[in-house]
């Protein structure tokens, strides 16, 4: 299959791109590339590429492909609250005209990455299906909830939306992201011998490597139409449920001399979750992931040795994406609408 790839130099989409192309498919990508200099290590694998943002794409970007896998948004909760307004226009608006302009141009299966997040509050008693009730605490959350909504509506014998509502992510990617909970927690402990809880360390979170949403992505474009057609699946694994200071245990066993610090016992965190994972394992047979929360701490706490990760970094723009978006607004390369200022987006890059 032809994929156009949207976000496909960020976090999850470097890790995502080599791996569905190790399985056969053609990638194109499609970034606007804030983080472009936002680099771990290696360098991601070039591949043919459209240097554009999401809210310009015409339907002429889109001939010749057989799938969308729409990664691209304003990508956490601290960075939907930089401008709820302008990341309801980015995450929903943008994303809806996109599978549109995929229907019209004869794509036949669109998946779009949602969130877990979207459960927003569920009752600690419950672990959450994709049959529970939403409820979004912030805008990042509102807009995967109504662009949900409006690609169902875009359902049709021809065009097949899938939603992927992915756990919070963590592990290695050649652009990190160290605003992620479990990749933070190990970050901190790396370099300062603290894991430093930013809650009261209660809220329950589930967590999915990166590797295996990307597994869930190529699942899901491989899969009979009629399986996944106007379907949403929780991206995860069963047992990955954890409190934050479970997570940060976790960590501390891994980290040698370090200990655990709540920073923020007197903040609690309102976002408070479990979720359960059984139907993207029954219905799509081929989703073995095979990631833990404890193997993924030990990569990474590796990965961190391997580069000498220092605090200076960690605290910097390159790893948190709201940072990284503050230095370039305060520099001028971006405008407050979030579009480059002084720097063209160009066309087709045949880099391969």
């Amino acid at each position: 299959m032809r994929i156009l790839l949207t976000g496909h130099n960020g976090y999850l989409g470097t890790v995502m791109t080599s791996f569905i192309q190790k399985y056969g498919h053609e990638v194109v990508g499609l970034d606007t590339d804030y983080f472009e200099d936002c680099i771990l290590g290696p360098e991601p694998q070039a591949v043919p590429s459209l240097r554009k943002d999401i809210r310009d794409i015409v339907i002429e970007d889109l001939y010749g492909f057989d799938a969308v896998i729409h990664l691209a948004n304003l990508c956490n909760d601290p960075l939907g609250n930089l401008d709820p307004q302008l990341t309801r226009r980015i995450n929903h608006f943008a994303s809806v005209r996109l599978a549109k302009s995929a229907k019209k141009a004869g794509i036949g299966r669109f998946l779009f990455a949602s969130s877990c997040s979207m459960y927003g509050s569920g009752s600690r008693d419950d672990v959450l299906t994709e049959e529970a009730i939403l409820s979004p605490l912030t805008p990042y959350a509102e807009a995967k909830v109504q662009t949900e909504l409006e690609l169902a509506m875009l359902a049709s014998d021809n065009f097949s939306p899938v939603y992927l509502r992915n756990a919070t992510a963590y592990g290695f990617s050649p652009r990190l992201r160290a605003d992620l909970v479990l990749n933070n927690l190990v970050c901190w402990a790396y370099t300062t011998g603290k894991v430093k809880i930013m809650s009261d360390g209660t809220p329950w979170r589930p967590v999915v490597h990166a590797k295996d949403i990307a597994l869930a992505f190529l699942c899901a474009l491989e899969a009979p139409a009629e399986t996944i057609h106007n379907e949403a699946f929780n991206v995860g694994r069963n047992g990955e449920n954890y409190q934050v200071r479970d997570l940060a245990e976790i960590v501390r066993q891994i980290v040698p001399n370090c200990q655990v610090e709540l920073a923020g016992q007197n903040n609690p965190d309102p976002r408070d979750y479990r979720v359960d994972f059984t139907k993207i394992e029954t219905k799509l047979p081929g989703f073995k992931p095979c990631w833990t929360a404890q193997l993924g701490a030990q990569q990474l706490y590796e990965v961190f040795q391997k580069v000498g990760l220092t605090l200076e970094d960690f605290q910097g723009c390159k790893y948190i994406r709201l940072k990284q978006l503050n230095y370039l607004l305060r520099e001028k390369k971006l405008d407050k609408s979030l579009r480059w200022t002084g720097k063209k987006l160009i066309g087709i890059s045949s880099e391969a």
